[in-house]
């Protein structure tokens, strides 16, 4: 890799950087642990020069309305105690104002529906306490959908139908990764605000069942969404899934960009921090994770974090990107989703 240029370090230092997953949130599950402090889990994206990252909140491995509520009081009153570091982002505007004043926007999301417990009543609760996008199904089937790892392949449910609906109604963007291949399609199609994949990598890499197609890219484009591409080498490297570098993203980036444009791409790295606990989670919820042959026997799976960002910069200058269409990328295209969604 050669060294950050000049002007790749002023881009990404003046750009809103957006990494719209990161699977923990700082006060985390009751049922995982980590040596991370909430501090620390924070200053990963902080030190690395991102303006705002999503962090979930709620997950399909559990389904429980009060336990769901209670991590998201904790987080809230985590990020609403340190205002000289944090900016809690409930719209667009918070997302400027973090990168005007130099802090870091903390986004909440959901992977999966499960926090919602068949309750339709409760998108316009949890939307207001700040979640602003939520996957519609974690691997498996759901109320919902099914998921990507799922035995079978069916489409939305009526509930999830009437979901979509819900959540294009108050503002919360649906949010089709990790869900199975028709759901999913059903979801483009339904919404009428733009659909994202907020942590995906394209099969085109690896025929893994958490990659989404080619079709599956186009219809979200068609949405006018955003396919947040992953930095997890079990998704983007087909030799043993070791390659988690900036120069792999790059390449899903780009195939993204061929087939879409770059309007339609962003950020989503999906990065444990602590592999540990992701071999933790594999062992303890492997129904989750399919028939388990797509996931490494001993859990090791390699993760890309966001110090790559100026990397993934200075590369994709390299490629001869438009500055314009790099700050799409790095944030601005997320950005746009959100404002149309969560209005500014």
């Amino acid at each position: 890799m050669p060294g950050d240029s000049q002007r790749a370090q002023e881009l990404y230092r003046t750009a809103i950087v957006i990494d719209s997953t990161a699977p923990m949130a700082p006060v985390l599950f009751p049922s995982f642990s980590s040596p991370l402090t909430p501090d620390q889990l924070a200053g990963v994206y902080a030190d690395s020069g991102v303006t705002a990252a999503g962090f979930t909140v709620g997950v399909d491995h559990f389904a429980s309305i009060e336990q769901t509520i209670k991590l998201i009081a904790a987080n809230r009153r985590y990020v609403r105690s340190r205002p000289d570091r944090l900016v809690m982002v409930e719209r667009a505007a918070d997302i400027r104002r973090a990168k005007a004043e130099g802090k870091l926007g903390v986004m909440f999301g959901f992977q999966g529906t499960n926090g919602l417990m068949g309750d339709l009543n409760l998108v316009e609760v949890y939307r207001r306490l700040g979640v602003g996008h939520m996957l519609l199904a974690y691997n498996e089937k759901n109320f919902v959908a099914d998921g990507c790892h799922e035995l079978t392949d069916a489409g939305l449910s009526r509930f999830g139908f009437n979901l979509i609906e819900e959540m294009n109604r108050v503002g919360m963007v649906v949010d089709v990764t990790h869900t199975g291949y028709r759901s999913s399609l059903d979801a483009l199609a339904a919404s009428n605000q733009p659909v994202i994949f907020s942590h995906s990598t394209p099969k085109a890499f690896v025929q893994h069942d958490r990659n989404i197609t080619d079709d599956q890219i186009d219809a979200c484009a068609r949405t006018g969404g955003v396919v947040g591409l992953t930095g997890v080498g079990l998704f983007m490297d087909p030799n043993g899934g070791r390659d988690a570098s900036a120069a792999k993203i790059v390449e899903t980036i780009d195939y993204v960009v061929q087939r879409v444009g770059a309007r339609h791409v962003g950020i989503g790295l999906d990065c444990m921090s602590d592999t540990d606990l992701m071999a933790r989670i594999l062992k303890a919820s492997g129904s989750k994770y399919g028939s388990g042959n797509q996931y490494p026997a001993d859990g090791f799976i390699a993760f890309q974090g966001p110090a790559a960002l100026p990397e993934i910069t200075e590369r994709l200058l390299q490629r001869n990107y438009p500055e314009s269409e790099v700050r799409g990328i790095l944030g601005e295209n997320f950005l746009r989703v959100y404002e149309q969604v969560w209005g500014g």
